[in-house]
């Protein structure tokens, strides 16, 4: 799923997607698209995170998906509506992650997920550094695109 002519992937979504589910409601284990484990949260997730299969993110794997609502298993995958995007960059890179649900996403998800990022920024920094990555990481805000 890339933009024709520029190279880079298009990251507004289209109103529904697959996700398929890699981390499970309150996981601690952020896996890549192998299934290797790529991260511990110091905190538990408190939704489900997968990827969209067919995408590209700036850091060349799948586009990141939030899927909110009860927790789901891993490797299921589920064609939900995305609601919102949260706005991350990820050693340098673009690295959006699409919140799908089946409603908008409401006040104490809203919060859920911001805070949910903000530890999310400091500790994949640290991270970066220990892997020897440059480039700026951070988290911009979730943006809501249907209400």
């Amino acid at each position: 799923m890339t933009a024709p002519g520029s190279g880079r992937p298009p990251y507004r979504p289209p109103a529904r997607v697959d996700v398929q589910i890699d981390a499970p409601r309150f996981s601690f284990l952020k896996r890549d698209d192998r299934g290797a484990i790529d991260f511990v949260s110091p905190l538990p997730c408190p939704f489900n995170y997968g990827s969209v299969p067919g995408t590209r993110s700036g850091d060349g794997d799948r586009i990141d998906a939030l899927v909110l609502g009860a927790r789901k298993p891993r490797g299921l995958v589920r064609q939900l509506p995305v609601v919102a995007i949260v706005h991350f960059t990820d050693a340098g890179e673009l690295d959006p992650k699409w919140i799908c649900a089946a409603g908008p996403l409401d006040l104490v998800a809203h919060v859920q997920v911001d805070a949910f990022f903000r530890v999310y920024a400091v500790a994949k920094r640290a991270l970066n550094r220990a892997r020897g990555k440059s480039g700026e990481t951070r988290y911009d805000g979730i943006e809501l695109l249907r209400e």
